[in-house]
């Protein structure tokens, strides 16, 4: 039951010992201030790891060559392997119940385009019509490669944004316009845009059979990248991802005579396998940041514990008074909680508005390839609150125990 009366002495009781109760309050509020600057930044981490794996599709499973390590079958080591055409469409023929989207690539890391009097080195990328949804990216203006493209080794390009913005200055149009890429005409027929920002859009896009032909690689691919079919269930598509990986693997081990534990000479990435590992060490993250906040929450609360214990001394007499008049000793338990959860809130809850100021007005500036729009939502907040009450009644409990214990003969006798 509210009473006035009981709230004056809670007041007063307080301002009577300023000192002591902003000392008390600050180390309540700097707890919750830190553990709301922890769980805004575990969830920036969070956030900025979904932001990288926005850049590509989520089931995506990318093969790169690489050179042997160990001996296998009377080969020796330092083998490098080269992946070809063929192994490409026997991949796609043989798992064509895994696959969605597929692609071989050729490469071509620092190319270098010129348009008029712009240059710049970009990377050049021979790919498959599939591979502009391997990557995720979105066409803007134009179109994509298609099989015409291959299969008639057009010299078409697609070209990224940040290409578009490097090369054309002036406010031209790209498309139709006439780009020299390493000694060879080709003409920009799409500009595309990718989640991944301007690292990502700092590539252009070329047939496959046109690099392979311009480039004078024969029939030789640098990687293939490959997404599963859909699936609601994520342990299934994660079991349907591995086992891809893990036949793809053997098949082509087999055909070049790798040792079946030899992991340099060829290297598949599974991004769902990436997935399910990265958010496993994303909760540890966010488990060990709560409780680094409790702990410093908990250290907070003794002091509100040790507070109380002293005010209940000082207040011996004035208890001892009120049970000789009969008060009971749950009221005197209530009061003493009462202030204890009192001032656990109140100071805690000024640390948790100012934790999440701080986060409002420095959190959107806060960019990075990993960290992203830390923020601490709703229900956080609201269990933060939760976590104050309930940390201020176990502050009050003990002294409020030892209160209600008082005897008032020992009270006063002791006075």
């Amino acid at each position: 039951m509210f009473s006035v009366e009981r709230w004056q002495e809670i007041f007063e009781g307080l301002l009577k010992n300023k000192l002591r109760t902003v000392l008390t309050g600050v180390s309540v509020a700097s707890g919750i201030f830190i553990l709301v600057i922890l769980l805004g930044a575990g969830n920036g981490i969070q956030n900025g790891i979904q932001k990288q794996f926005e850049q590509d599709a989520v089931n995506r499973i990318a093969v790169w060559p690489g050179v042997t390590k160990k001996e296998y079958k009377g080969l020796g080591v330092g083998r490098e392997i080269q992946l070809r055409n063929a192994d490409y469409d026997l991949a796609t023929t043989l798992f064509a119940d895994y696959i969605d989207k597929k692609s071989a690539i050729y490469s071509v890391w620092n190319g270098s385009i010129v348009y008029k009097k712009e240059t710049g080195n970009y990377s050049v990328e021979g790919v498959h019509p599939d591979y502009q949804f391997i990557e995720n990216a979105s066409i803007i203006k134009g179109r994509f490669i298609n099989q015409a493209d291959i299969r008639n080794y057009e010299k078409n390009v697609i070209i990224g944004n940040k290409v578009a913005t490097d090369l054309f200055k002036h406010g031209e149009e790209p498309l139709g316009q006439r780009l020299n890429i390493s000694g060879t005409i080709y003409n920009v027929v799409g500009v595309y845009t990718d989640p991944g920002g301007e690292r990502e859009e700092s590539r252009v896009f070329i047939p496959i059979a046109t690099a392979q032909k311009t480039y004078s690689a024969g029939d030789s691919i640098r990687s293939m990248s490959f997404t599963m079919k859909p699936n609601a269930n994520f342990d299934e598509a994660l079991a349907q991802s591995n086992a891809f990986s893990k036949e793809l693997e053997t098949l082509l081990k087999t055909k070049y005579s790798i040792a079946p534990d030899d992991d340099s000479a060829l290297v598949i990435s599974n991004s769902l396998e990436q997935a399910k590992n990265i958010y496993i060490i994303t909760g540890g993250v966010q488990a060990f940041f709560w409780f680094v906040g409790i702990c410093t929450i908990i250290a907070g609360v003794v002091g509100v514990g040790n507070i109380m214990l002293i005010i209940v001394k000082e207040r011996t007499k004035e208890i001892g008074i009120r049970k000789a008049l009969g008060a009971s000793p749950l009221s005197i338990i209530t009061m003493v909680l009462q202030e204890a959860v009192f001032i656990t809130v109140i100071a805690g809850f000024s640390g948790l508005i100012f934790g999440l100021l701080v986060w409002e007005l420095v959190g959107p500036s806060v960019e990075a390839d990993f960290f992203t729009r830390p923020e601490v939502d709703f229900n956080v907040a609201v269990t933060t609150l939760v976590i104050l009450v309930v940390a201020g009644a176990f502050a009050g409990f003990i002294p409020a125990y030892r209160a209600a214990k008082i005897r008032p003969i020992v009270a006063l006798r002791g006075e």
